[in-house]
Formats: C-alpha cells, sequence, structure tokens
C-alpha cells in the first residue's frame, strides 16, 4: 500500500472516531483553573504511544480525532506532511524525538503531533520524546492528585513512567516489593530497568494476550494483584503466567466493581446466597473439610474458637462430612505450602481461619478451581475464594455498654491490631456503646500492629493504663478465664484499681459461635437446592461476601453476672434484643468522626457496604495516627 492509500485509510479512521469521541484533548483547556507549582525538564525518554492522550494547543486539537488519526481536508499542506512521514517511516522509521508536557502521567505533543499519528496508525508502542513535567499543586483530596504525587516518589527512585494505578498507596506497595526484588544483575545494570525490560514488560504482554486490556483497570493495578500472590522474585514462563492469568482475569473483572452484595440474612440463603460457590456442582456427598489454623488450640483464644466450630460441626454433620485441621500454620510466605497441601489431600472445602491466609488461599483457590475456598476475613469476596466473617461490631457496642457505665476516670483503653475496618467499625461502635450511658467518655486506642502478641498487647495495656484509663477493652489473657474458657475467650473488657497492675474485674467479652456459622455454610453445600443456587449464579453477576451477626446466633456476647449491675444488665439485654430483631444499629445517626465531619445524618443508617468498608473513627475516640487501610 503506497503511503497516500494510508492517508485514506487513517483519515477514514480518524472521521469515524470523531463521530463517536470527538477531537483530541487539549491540555491548555486541561490547564484552566489548575495551579501548577513546577516545571521539570526529564530530558529525552522512550514514552508509550497509549499514554499520549492529546495535544497542547487547541488548533492543533481540531486536526485529529481522539485516536490522533487526521482530520484535515484531502487538498491541504497537512495530508502532505502527513504522507511525507508515512514515507520516512516506512523507509527508514521515524527517529527523531518529538516534544511533549506531561500532566498527571499523561503526555501532550507540543511538537511533533503528526509523527505520533503517523505511529498511532501502524500501532507502535512508543516514541522518544523531549519531556517537560508540570507538577500541579498537591491536593489530598483528590484521589488522582494523591496517586500522582506517590507516582513523582515511584518514578524519582525507579525512573519507570509507564506504569500507573488507579488506587491510592499502590505505588508505594509496589516500592516495597521492588526493595526485597533481587534479580540476578550484569554489571552495570540497573535493578529497576530489568524490572520493567524482563518482568513488568513480560507480563504486560501476557496480560494483553488474553484479554486484560478490556478491563477498566490498568496493568500496574493487574499486576500488583498478580504479585501480591506470587511474590516479585519468582521466574515464571510465559505459559505457566497464561494459565494464572486466564483464572485471574476472573477476579480482576471486580476490581473496582462495587455490585458486590452483603449477605446479612440466613433466611436468604435458597435466593442465592450461595451462588459463589458455583464451583462445587459434582462434588461427592461426603465432603471431606480442612480447617487452617495459625496457632495452636491450646494457646490462641481464635484458634480454639474455631476448633469448637469444627468439633460443633463433625458432631452435627457427622454422617455427611469428614473433618480435619493443621495448627502453627506460618504466618509468612510458606502458608501457601500447607494449604496446597489439603487441596492436593484431596479435600473439598477448606477453610482458612484468618485474615494472614487471604492471599495464600486465594492463589490456592486459582490453582485448584474445583475446589471451594472460603476464608475468615472482611475482605471483598472473590470468584474463586468466599469471605466470611461476623458482625462483630453489634456485641462490641454491648461491651461499650457496659464499659461507659462502669469506668470512673471516663477514659476507657481499647487496644487494637491493625485499622482495618473491621477493627474501625468494631472500635466506633464500643464507642458509641460507651456514650450511649456516658456522654462523657472517651476512648484511647493504642495499636499493637500485630493480630496475637501476648508481648504488644501487655505493652499496649501499659500505654492505655498511663493514659489515666481504668477499663480496657481487648485485654489479652495469657490463660483464658474459667467462666469464658469454653467460648475461647482469651481477651476481655477489664477494669483496673488504680495502682494495680492486673485487672481487678473481668467484665465482658464479645464471642464466637464459629460452629452455627460452619453448619450453615456446608449444610448449603450439602442440601439439594444447591443446583438450583448454582444455575442462578449465571444469571447474577454479584458477589456475596458472608456477614452474619446476632439475629443468627453466629456472634454474641458473654459477661460477667457478678461483677456488671444488674441495671446495667437490664440495658444490656433490651439493646440485644433490638440488636437481634433489626430494631436497632449503633451506626445510627447524627455520627461525628473524630475531626468533626458529620458522617451519618439524624436517624440515617450506615449501609452493610459502609460499615464492612469504614476507615474514620468516631469523635469520643483519640487513637495514634495511622494510615487508611485500602
Amino acid at each position: 500500500m503506497e503511503a497516500e492509500e494510508h492517508y485514506k485509510e487513517a483519515s477514514k479512521r480518524g472521521k469515524k472516531e470523531y463521530l463517536a469521541k470527538g477531537n483530541l484533548v487539549c491540555l491548555e483547556e486541561v490547564l484552566k483553573d489548575k495551579e501548577i507549582v513546577a516545571n521539570v525538564g526529564l530530558g529525552i525518554l522512550e514514552i508509550p504511544l497509549k499514554k499520549i492522550i492529546g495535544t497542547y494547543s487547541h488548533l492543533r486539537s481540531i486536526s485529529f480525532s481522539k485516536n490522533f488519526m487526521p482530520l484535515a481536508e484531502e487538498k491541504s499542506e497537512f495530508k502532505g506532511k502527513w504522507i511525507a512521514l508515512c514515507k520516512n517511516h516506512l523507509e527508514e522509521g521515524i527517529n527523531q524525538p518529538i516534544k511533549v508536557y506531561e500532566y498527571l502521567n499523561y503526555f501532550y505533543v507540543i511538537e511533533g503531533n503528526k509523527r505520533v499519528s503517523v505511529l498511532e496508525y501502524f500501532g507502535a508502542f512508543s516514541i522518544t520524546a523531549e519531556v517537560i513535567r508540570l507538577v500541579p499543586k498537591k491536593k489530598n483530596d483528590d484521589v488522582i492528585n494523591s496517586i500522582y504525587y506517590e507516582f513523582l516518589d515511584f518514578y524519582n527512585k525507579t525512573k519507570i513512567n509507564s506504569i500507573w494505578f488507579t488506587k491510592k498507596h499502590s505505588f508505594h506497595k509496589l516500592i516495597g516489593l521492588l526493595q526485597t526484588y533481587n534479580p540476578e544483575l550484569k554489571i552495570g545494570d540497573n535493578k529497576y530497568r530489568y524490572f520493567k525490560n524482563y518482568l513488568y514488560d513480560t507480563f504486560r504482554e501476557v496480560y494483553v494476550k488474553v484479554g486484560g486490556q478490556k478491563l477498566p483497570i490498568t496493568t500496574g493495578d493487574a499486576f500488583l494483584e498478580y504479585v501480591s500472590l506470587y511474590g516479585i522474585n519468582e521466574t515464571i514462563n510465559e505459559d505457566e503466567l497464561e494459565k494464572r492469568l486466564k483464572e485471574l482475569l476472573k477476579e480482576l473483572v471486580h476490581f473496582t466493581d462495587r455490585n458486590i452484595e452483603i449477605q446479612t440474612d440466613v433466611e436468604k440463603e435458597s435466593g442465592g446466597m450461595f451462588s459463589t460457590l458455583s464451583n462445587l456442582i459434582s462434588i461427592p456427598k461426603k465432603l471431606k473439610v480442612a480447617f487452617v489454623y495459625a496457632r495452636s488450640i491450646q494457646t490462641s483464644g481464635w484458634t480454639y474458637g474455631h476448633e469448637l466450630g469444627r468439633v460443633y460441626v463433625d458432631e452435627k454433620l457427622g454422617s455427611q462430612i469428614t473433618t480435619k485441621y493443621i495448627e502453627n500454620v506460618p504466618e509468612n510466605e510458606l502458608d501457601y505450602d500447607y494449604i496446597k497441601s489439603l487441596a492436593e489431600e484431596g479435600n473439598d472445602v477448606i477453610f482458612t481461619t484468618s485474615p494472614i491466609f487471604r492471599n495464600a488461599t486465594l492463589k490456592c483457590a486459582l490453582e485448584y478451581p474445583e475446589i471451594k475456598f472460603f476464608n475468615c476475613s472482611d475482605d471483598r469476596p472473590y470468584e474463586h475464594m468466599s469471605c466470611y466473617f461476623g458482625r462483630i461490631y453489634e456485641p462490641r457496642f454491648l461491651t461499650g455498654i457496659i464499659a461507659g457505665a462502669m469506668t470512673k476516670t471516663n477514659i476507657i483503653g481499647y487496644s487494637a491490631t491493625n485499622p482495618s475496618s473491621e477493627v474501625l467499625s468494631g472500635i466506633n461502635s464500643f464507642a458509641l456503646g460507651a456514650k450511649i450511658v456516658n456522654p462523657y467518655s472517651e476512648v484511647k486506642v493504642a495499636w499493637t500492629r500485630e493480630w496475637n502478641s501476648h508481648e504488644k498487647f501487655t505493652n499496649v495495656e501499659e500505654i492505655l493504663r498511663g493514659k489515666n484509663c481504668d477499663v480496657i477493652s481487648n485485654r489479652n489473657l495469657k490463660v483464658a478465664r474459667d467462666e469464658s474458657e469454653k467460648y475461647g475467650v482469651y481477651s476481655m473488657l477489664c477494669s483496673f484499681e488504680e495502682g494495680n497492675k492486673e485487672p481487678n474485674k473481668y467484665l465482658a467479652a464479645p464471642i464466637w459461635n464459629w460452629g452455627v456459622y460452619y453448619e450453615k455454610i456446608l449444610n448449603n453445600i450439602l442440601n439439594d437446592s444447591f443446583k438450583i443456587i448454582v444455575d442462578m449464579f449465571s444469571q447474577n453477576t454479584k458477589l456475596i461476601n458472608f456477614w452474619y451477626g446476632m439475629t443468627e446466633g453466629v456472634v454474641d456476647i458473654y459477661y460477667s453476672k457478678k461483677y456488671v449491675p444488674i441495671p446495667v444488665q437490664k440495658l444490656v439485654e433490651a439493646m440485644k434484643k433490638m440488636l437481634i430483631s433489626n430494631e436497632f444499629s449503633p451506626f445510627t445517626g447524627p455520627i461525628y468522626d473524630n475531626v468533626g465531619n458529620l458522617r451519618l445524618a439524624a436517624d440515617e443508617e450506615a449501609a452493610p457496604y459502609d460499615i464492612l468498608n469504614m476507615n474514620w473513627l468516631v469523635d469520643n475516640v483519640e487513637a495514634e495516627e495511622y494510615e487508611e487501610s485500602t
């Protein structure tokens, strides 16, 4: 095809694109009312053509359609220059750098629009350009602006400009992973350049090959999800990568999707609650069920509670299931091997009972799609792996009532692990419970930054006691109290006398009834309605998050009839009935956060999605600064 014929085809594409999407973006218009704080010359760089989305001036923008195809009249100087460049490209290649502005990680052409147009027409990947970066004023309330400033930090360290994310903190996560990235380099090689050329670009090629470009996310988003599961140092051939990505794509479809059903009502089970269990159509009636524990049954209340659940369901469904467990599973990258061993043994259902095992569980689920995996966490659900948790904030609200009624200093301590949404909603509910009986109550939070550490809980207790807290929630117990051991309770709401290091009263604790949960899940896998539910799944694009509460008997409260005053007991029982009957929600407005923002208006109730994704603290809570959970 001659160069002139290429122009006719390009012009045809341009007119079609123009009718659908209009002209190129004009940077002059984009920058109206925008404050630029710096112009930085980056020198000559190789930039991806897909990141060039516009031109600087309005006059040039109307000469091209959105996809950089020409819109000039047939008889024009523009046409002649485009054809000449086309001939040059076909004979020698276009190698003269263009000049561009970079703004928010996209590029806008200052000089060289027709060179970009020709290369776009022929489907080139990149072009050499002299780049001038326009840095906008930092705005913490602007998500894209915040991501861009994270990108600037990433670029300064790596000099990589071809990666972009749609979620905050992603660049920080990638930098953290790259710190542990140790490829075998030749003398003179740069680790970051090697990563981009041999790892990221290989991923991008395979990702596009399996259809990833059709998803409304960036390749960077997909890459970060992949390496979160498989690690960044792993060497893998492209065939295995392609196999993995075909399964992962089924999860990435929901990356930005809020179309998630949060199932809180047992009565809806037959209406699609277990529609995510689509992989178990042909499992045998005698289910093999395995449980994964992070700590030992004897030393961890959390593990002991799940073991009570396993024993309970084994007794209830013993004629239809067999169960086993493994304990002391490492809380590091070795957890995958333990979970995989259960898959290799032929278990039909595997419950991993800690959020720590989320990545390893999903990784196994992608490799063994015929097995149904459940992870105990408040994480978003997946096609290959279901998540289950409880509305533990409900009994925490009741323990807050007890704390607010029994504090003498009006200062209540709360020892917390990490600021995940589940932990934040629990703190908030507890604080609202305290406030409902004691408007002067303050809740001081100290973080252990670890999931299960007696030593760190002890250190946190000293911090809280130093703040004049006379009641502390989640006070870790080295040995469960006699009256609470049957619930697997190893941490409680405790009160302290002035000067005493040990509690003088063990008051209350939220409790879990995991056996009820496991019975409900396994019954729905075993019963005859399962096939109907699976058939419904093909019509349902929602993912299901299992989130039972006090109504279903999955969570409850234990409190001391000896130490909690009778009037307070009566109030707790009355509020408990209201929670069970759904007459009351702890998160009913007006509720303000601890920086003065109105979060829920009067009589407004927080939706389940908002509670599961809570990232703020109520106005009577004081906590050391934390990075927002993502």
